[in-house]
């Protein structure tokens, strides 16, 4: 059976289809109607599905490769003339390829069916390579999968790379464009180290061997910095001597392919920017060669090549494998200084040129040891920096007479630029040649640059000069972007970045130098990210303004912006010192005033709420005097159309009314009742400027005379609070930099990407747990038993014994195989491995090992109620429990959570085994989201762990669903309430022992009488008790405490058996010392008497498991260090959601204790497979990987991880439109036993099914603005869907209409007003986007793909899981067939979609939301034939409901007495506009009632609605219990078989004695009801009829 690869290892690297079979008839799809992806550009969006299928390539695909038999006849002379016509760019533009044409290939196949099955390394022409080479840039481009389709012919692939290293030497010249094209393959394949078959080859071109290429002089002082290399270096000389014997023929190393490859392609390079770009002065005196350049005359395709060979040798030099031997070959050839004195460096169109040249600069000169990977801190860097400068004056000192000032002259004095430069005019060319060839060796000779005066002083000046430290530099830079900044579009590019040219942007890839290069690239990216977003407020705001210059020359506002307003006053009030070693200011503050008066009351509540910390901007708008043209406006950048000057971001201090009253004050200034509302309008906010920025401002006003920035400002800005927050992160990640980051050693090289993946897997790490305690984990033996088939179970009891009659708890000795061995698999153990080991494991029964279980009677809690532990219910599965047994163990656990299989409660199982088994660790639980957080810490409040040892911090804490408050100050509270519960119980416990009851005063007293009074008497009476254990009523009648617990409910003696009374007894004392540890806990509370300090004590002490967002750790880390808060565990939900940044900042939020990082255990939970982090620029997204997690680079790198494998979700019908992207995806018994999933969904004849959606009026999908996708028929097609839906007795809130576009989701928001409303039809639980609607679920989904000429992003499928994903019972998409069938990656999901009918399938005579109907059943299928269809058959059924309406109103009047008829009609007023009125659902039902031959009583009708309604809800709330919780974003497990079978079935039985009995009151009024709807019924039905007849004809 033929197999699509893509799981293992290679699959991680993009979002792609994983492994599926194919049937064997199954023949690829015809291109004929290939659709095509979304560019990116311009040039896409004119094109329609339309011209794809006329196109001329799409009938060549069709006729060559679109079936088997076409595709097994292969044309080179076809490869040949489609490169020549169709792919060779020529000329001087940026374009390297004709990108629409490009598409359309790749989306046909042409790579996968024609161009590798006939690929042969040695007779494959140019054309057929440089194919290949375009066909994989553009997947890179598309962010799918590039290297698939090669992993079947792996030796083939090998023979590709090199034939590939050899195209450069090949006869046939490359133009500019293909040279670029060659480049960016090569930055792809290195930037895909993670795929072994790529790694292999490409990592020869950058070993030890590229050192033959180095000078001699450089190779020297190489070998001299690093001997350790000298014994290899030597060794590598040996062996190629021994070859070359061997060979016979004379070969010089340096000239072999993979030793000169990189040599060859940095002169190439190098050639083209000399003869381009360079300038051939020698004193500065002569023109430069590029006269046309410099004149305008720019050729771009020679400027895009070298900014694509920066990106590459960026790329090389930021990863330690490609850095090693690779920079020393860059220094050598000095590539970073001939660019420096390159025209384009300094040339208006070479910006991004310039950017990237500096990066490059910095990579080369990065704090590093680039053969141990040691970073060098400050003080290393310095001691180099003046070793080196000494042996160079020393050497001057020697042999240059002309330096000897230069020499005894202090470093100090030399070591800056301009100052070393000066010192060396005095040297004569030649003199400065020998000195930088000959005596300092820095460069050969042989350089054609090395007699160019002003190239040797760069080299030795770059090579000398102090360079400023990256600390150094980051404490620099203003946290707040300006308006240089936000508009440099190689720094901040637009949204529509099409991926085809480069950015001055860090990547983050699979590998980081050090950890502070990680921090840099984190810091650099996440303030780009944020000013892209500020710069997006800035340009919402600024237009509705209206700004305009006013008589006096001044600029006005004619109009106004809910979130800028102007500024009526602004003044600095004081300017710091600097503090000691910097020159900044300490602190910089102004005040602002604005007025609110014109604004409406919530806006000015919104103005007013303005806090501490909170982020505002100051603008300064200057428009021009008349408004700009139309060409003008065309040709003006963004902030010349909007007047905008200057941009500077600020933090809120203070704000105080007219009066001067402090606002929003949380600092205890203002106690809470002496608060009092703000009076009048004007506003004054203290404000904290940048000192950075503004010692940039002051510096460039003193010494360019530029204008003062701070006396233009006219507007202030303020933005969405939660949108708000990168300040506080900026700054966090700026102290990492600042501090010595230490990650434990066990995870730091894997963090970095480097060293074995699986080292810190738990089997692999000290002080394991070698007896594990599960607890509740276990529902009975058999549980145990199923857990570890792999093993011979035994139980045990507590003496060694064998226990015949075992029950939980266990406690579980974990034998060597387990430690040996582990559940988790590595991104390269495939799936089919895996299975065969354990089909071994089957087969050989007897060597099974042997797993000793111990059960044990655990301690009687207490003999109240309340004393018993809450037990867990879940029955995990085998791959749930190894997932625990990993958690509780030190180390690194990662686990991947498909849809539906019970992440969240794994998660709380963990948190639970480990309370137990390490209490005195502290756990921090982080989430992406709030929801998530509450749905797993309500799971937590439902296990054995005690409600005061739980913290949740942050904003959503009042979303959680219970009574008690768990922020800082509801535990505190609740401490203290405690506390008196606990003392008044200590005095009821004195007055049963006749002692005086002020022992409960304190908890110290409290204290003092424990050990004096209570534990005394207990020691007593088990010395007592030890004597007489033969008397039976000894314990009943001697033991001290049973008066204080003669108010049980049950008695606890029973005077028959000495044993059980004296594990009663022991339970009773248990109870008293519960209480006497709660009160010791309660004492700090007690003494403390600050609020602030409690709430501190808590988090820091109390606390056992604290919870919070990614985004609250990153806010508060400072306050967090500050109070000292520790933990040991971290538990991180949602991991594949979470930012890089994001993950790591949690990590660090204690300080390390004697230099060791404290953190012993990170549990990562999530899934890969699903949407990544929300990145809202498109470039940080495709260009510079932001939105990669941490979880997902993990499983990039190979950390082995367990994938959970039972979905408890989705019927497994529905499952099987994902769970081919994951591993081995099963369904728990659950969903195949439970009733609910096998009884068909009323009304439709599918469970799931795809609409193909037509053209309406006219069109498909539309855009009125960018990237704004709507499409109208699918919109009316699905609101009539759901009012279908709701007509039959559909809950509102059991269905969500999710789709790809917002533009999308909007039309459908406007839809349903316009149809639903005046119906007063609820609308639906949720209208929102695929990517929103991640981590929740519903029973029924409607979705909306939108595009019908591409298909869009849609094509990453980790969207598409998550789409298929959501959906418990019904799953109905509506789409464009001929678009989607075709998309390679979605093909999976497609081609069960489209194994059934394409028009919605509907079973009409089916009028309730209940169904006795099986799931495979259809029924007699009604097919929609198009939206008018629906729409005809949806506006019947409504007018229906109208004149059923009219019945309900008029009928009862002629039957019931007035007053009867005004109860029972209240509000009942007949709709005049066709309008069903407010009594939709009651009509509903009588409307299906009477269409199966019944009519009755409006009241019974309701009643009838109301109960069956209630029992559905009831039998979906149990199945959301068992499965997730409805909107959640976590799923439960659902194994519990006889319960949740009782359950059902008694609802159902309830459900249809209601029924039946409502059945019998509508016969009694049948007869009453019929003489005054016969006329109105007869003619409802005659319309029915013959709507059915014309639906069955059509």
């Amino acid at each position: 059976m033929p197999k699509v690869y893509g799981t293992g290892v290679f699959e991680f690297r993009h979002p792609r289809a994983a492994e599926y079979p194919l049937p064997a008839d199954a023949a690829p799809a015809p291109a004929a109607a290939a659709p095509d992806k979304a560019p990116a550009s311009a040039c896409g969006a004119s094109i329609t599905l339309l011209d794809i299928q006329r196109d001329r390539l799409t009938r060549v695909a069709a006729e060559h490769w679109g079936t088997p038999a076409a595709a097994a006849a292969f044309d080179a002379g076809l490869v040949r003339e489609i490169y020549a016509t169709e792919l060779r760019v020529e000329g001087r533009g940026r374009k390297t390829v004709p990108l629409h044409r490009v598409m359309i290939l790749e989306v046909s196949q042409y790579l996968e069916n024609y161009l590798w099955p006939h690929f042969d390394p040695a007779a494959a022409s140019f054309e057929h390579v440089m194919s290949i080479i375009l066909m994989v840039n553009e997947k890179f481009r598309e962010n799918v999968a590039a290297w698939t389709c090669f992993h079947d012919h792996k030796d083939a692939f090998k023979g590709f790379l090199w034939r590939v290293l050899k195209l450069k030497e090949e006869e046939k010249t490359l133009n500019m464009a293909e040279k670029t094209n060659y480049l960016l393959f090569m930055i792809n394949a290195f930037q895909s180290l993670e795929d072994e078959l790529v790694r292999e080859t490409i990592l020869q071109l950058v070993s030890l061997k590229l050192w033959h290429t180095l000078s001699f002089g450089r190779l020297q002082m190489e070998l001299c910095l690093n001997p350790e290399l000298i014994k290899k270096w030597t060794k590598i000389k040996r062996r190629e001597a021994k070859e070359l014997k061997k060979a016979d023929q004379p070969t010089i190393h340096s000239e072999m392919l993979e030793n000169k490859f990189l040599r060859n392609l940095i002169e190439e390079f190098l050639e083209i920017l000399d003869s381009k770009v360079i300038l051939s002065s020698q004193d500065g005196g002569e023109e430069s060669v590029l006269n046309e350049s410099l004149g305008g005359q720019v050729d771009d395709s020679c400027v895009l090549y070298c900014e694509r060979f920066m990106e590459f040798l960026i790329d090389m030099l930021s990863q330690l494998p490609t850095r090693r031997f690779l920079r020393p070959l860059v220094a050598d050839v000095a590539v970073v200084a001939k660019c420096h004195l390159s025209a384009r460096y300094t040339h208006e169109k070479g910006r991004l040129f310039a950017q990237l040249v500096d990066l490059l600069q910095f990579y080369e000169g990065f704090e590093i040891n680039d053969h141990s990977g040691t970073q060098l801190n400050d003080d290393d860097v310095l001691q180099a920096h003046y070793s080196r400068f000494q042996a160079f004056q020393l050497l001057a000192f020697k042999q240059v007479p002309k330096l000897r000032d230069f020499s005894l002259s202090s470093i100090g004095s030399l070591h800056k630029r301009a100052d070393l430069t000066k010192k060396l005019l005095v040297l004569s060319d030649v003199e400065l040649q020998d000195l930088v060839c000959n005596k300092l060796k820095l460069i050969s000779e042989k350089d054609p640059c090395s007699g160019r005066r002003d190239f040797l002083i760069e080299v030795l000046v770059a090579f000398f000069e102090k360079r400023q430290s990256q600390k150094d530099a980051v404490n620099a830079l203003p946290l707040y972007p300006n308006e240089q900044i936000m508009w440099d579009e190689s720094l901040v590019p637009s949204i529509n970045y099409s991926g085809e040219g480069c950015l001055a942007l860090p990547k983050l890839n699979l590998q980081f130098l050090t950890l502070h290069d990680y921090l840099l690239r984190n810091f650099n990216l996440f303030r780009l990210e944020s000013t892209y977003e500020i710069r997006e407020d800035i340009q919402e705001a600024v237009p509705h303004l209206h700004a305009y210059i006013n008589n006096e020359g001044e600029t006005a506002f004619r109009g106004w912006s809910r979130m800028a307003v102007p500024i009526k006053e602004f003044k600095i009030t004081e300017v710091k010192q600097p503090n000691i070693g910097e020159v900044k200011p300490s602190a910089v503050t102004a005040e602002v005033t604005f007025s609110i008066s014109s604004y409406r009351p919530q806006i000015k509540s919104e103005w007013d709420a303005l806090k501490e910390h909170d982020v505002l901007f100051l603008l300064s708008i200057r428009p021009s005097f008349e408004p700009l043209s139309p060409e003008e406006a065309a040709k003006s950048t963004v902030p010349e159309r909007l007047g905008l000057q200057y941009v500077r971001g600020c933090e809120v201090i203070e704000i105080r009314d007219e009066e001067g009253t402090l606002m929003n004050d949380f600092t205890g200034r203002i106690k809470r009742e002496e608060w009092k509302p703000p009076k009048g309008e004007i506003r004054t906010v203290r404000i904290a400027l940048d000192t950075a920025q503004y010692q940039i401002d002051i510096t460039e006003a003193a010494d360019k005379g530029a204008e003062n920035v701070y006396g233009t400002f006219n507007i202030l800005m303020r933005r969405k609070p939660k949108e708000n927050n990168f300040k506080a992160i900026l700054e966090s990640i700026r102290d990492l930099m600042n501090e010595t980051c230490v990650v434990p050693e066990w995870l730091h090289n894997i963090f970095l990407g480097y060293g074995n993946p699986s080292a810190a897997q738990w089997i692999n790490m000290p002080d394991l747990l070698e007896v594990i305690d599960f607890k509740d984990t276990f529902i009975d033996a058999n549980h145990v038993q199923q857990s570890f088939p792999d093993y011979q179970v035994t139980f045990v009891n507590s003496d060694g014994t064998e226990n015949l009659h075992p029950g939980p708890p266990f406690k579980i000795r974990l034998p060597k195989k387990m430690r040996e061995t582990s559940h988790a698999l590595p991104g390269n153990v495939s799936s089919n491995m895996t299975s065969k080991h354990n089909d071994n494991m089957a087969d050989g029964g007897s060597t099974k090992e042997k797993l000793v279980v111990e059960t044990y009677v655990p301690a009687d809690p207490g003999p109240y109620p309340q004393d018993k532990p809450k037990q867990n219910s879940v029955r995990f599965t085998p791959t749930q429990i190894g997932a625990i047994i990993s958690g509780i163990q030190p180390g690194l656990t990662m686990v991947v959570g498909p849809p539906g299989t019970g992440k969240t409660d794994t998660a709380v199982q963990i948190l639970n085994v480990l309370y137990h088994n390490c209490p005195s660790q502290r756990t921090l639980i982080i989430t992406h989201s709030n929801q998530a957080l509450n749905d797993l810490f309500e799971k937590i409040m439902q296990r054995d762990v005690p409600a005061r040892y739980l913290l949740r911090l942050g904003q959503g804490e009042q979303e959680l669903a219970t009574d008690l408050d768990f922020s800082r100050q509801g535990r505190v509270n609740a401490m203290l309430v405690r506390r008196l519960e606990l003392l008044g119980e200590v005095s009821k416990l004195a007055r049963s022992l006749r002692l005086p009851e002020d022992v409960g005063y304190t908890c110290e007293t409290a204290a003092y009488f424990w050990l004096l009074h209570v534990y005394a008497r207990w020691e007593q009476f088990l010395a007592a008790c030890a004597q007489n254990q033969d008397k039976p009523s000894f314990v009943k009648d001697r033991f001290p405490f049973s008066e204080f617990f003669s108010d049980t409910p049950q008695p606890i003696f029973t005077g028959e058996s000495f044993e059980k009374d004296m594990h009663a007894a022991k339970g009773c004392f248990k109870h008293l010392s519960t209480i006497f540890q709660e009160l010791e806990e309660c004492r700090a509370f007690e003494l403390l008497k600050s609020t602030v300090e409690r709430a501190n004590y808590l988090m820091t002490k109390q606390a056992k498991i604290v919870a919070m967002t990614c985004t609250h750790a990153a806010l508060k880390r400072r306050d967090f260090l500050q109070l000292g808060f520790k933990f040991d565990n971290l538990l991180m939900e949602e991991s594949a959601q979470i930012l890089e940044i994001e993950t790591f900042i949690p990590m660090l939020l204690q300080r390390q204790e004697d230099g060791y990082a404290r953190l012993k255990r990170c549990i990562l939970i999530g899934d890969h497979h699903q949407l990544p982090p929300v990145v809202k620029n498109m470039a940080f997204q495709k260009y510079s990987h932001m939105d990669q997690s941490l979880f997902t680079r993990f499983v990039r790198l190979g950390v082995p991880y367990i994938e959970l494998n039972a979905q408890g979700r989705a019927r497994p019908s529905i499952a099987k439109l994902y769970n081919w992207r994951y591993r081995e995806l099963g369904d728990l018994p659950y969903v195949r036993e439970q009733a609910i999933f096998h009884k068909a969904n009323a009304g439709f004849s599918f469970e799931y099914q795809l609409v193909d959606v037509p053209d309406y009026r006219g069109r498909g999908e539309s855009a009125p603005s960018p990237w704004f996708y709507q499409n109208e028929g699918e919109a009316e097609y699905i609101v009539s869907v759901y009012i279908y839906m709701r007509l039959i007795g559909y809950p509102a809130n059991k269905i969500s209409i999710l789709t790809t576009y917002n533009g999308q989701k909007l039309l459908i928001r406007d839809v349903i007003n316009r149809r639903c409303k005046p119906w007063n039809i609820e609308p639906p639980n949720k209208v929102t986007t695929v990517d929103k609607f991640q981590g929740q679920q519903n029973d029924f989904i409607l979705l909306s793909l939108v595009r019908t000429r591409f298909v869009g992003h849609l094509r990453d499928v980790r969207r598409l899981i998550v789409a298929m994903s959501r959906a418990r019972l019904g799953l109905y998409v509506f789409c464009r067939r001929s678009l989607f069938e075709q998309c390679y990656e979605l093909q999976p999901t497609f081609q069960l979609l489209l194994q059934r009918p394409d028009k919605l399938g509907l079973n009409l005579e089916e009028c309730t939301p209940f169904t006795e109907r099986p799931l495979g059943e259809t029924g007699h299928i009604h097919y929609i034939t198009g939206i008018e269809d629906i729409d005809h058959l949806v506006n019947f059924r409504l007018e229906h409901l109208r004149q059923m309406q009219y019945m309900q109103y008029y009928a009862p009047q002629a039957n019931v007495p007035p007053s009867a008829v005004s109860e029972n009609n209240t509000g009942a007023i007949p709709p005049e506009n066709g309008s069903a009125g407010s009594v939709l659902n009651e009509a509903n039902e009588r409307m299906a009632v009477e269409e199966n031959g019944d009519t009755s009583g409006t009241v019974i009708s309701n009643k009838m609605e109301e109960d069956s309604i209630e029992a559905k809800d009831d039998m979906m709330q149990a199945g959301n219990k068992m499965g997730e919780g409805n909107g959640g974003g976590n799923v439960a497990t659902e194994d519990k078989k006889g319960e949740d079978h009782d359950t059902d079935d008694k609802m159902e039985e309830e459900h249809v004695v209601s029924k039946e009995k409502m059945e019998e009151q509508n016969a009694e009024l049948k007869d009453k009801m019929e003489t005054e709807t016969s006329d109105s019924k007869d003619k409802l039905e005659t319309e029915n009829a013959g709507l059915k007849d014309k639906m069955e004809e059509v």
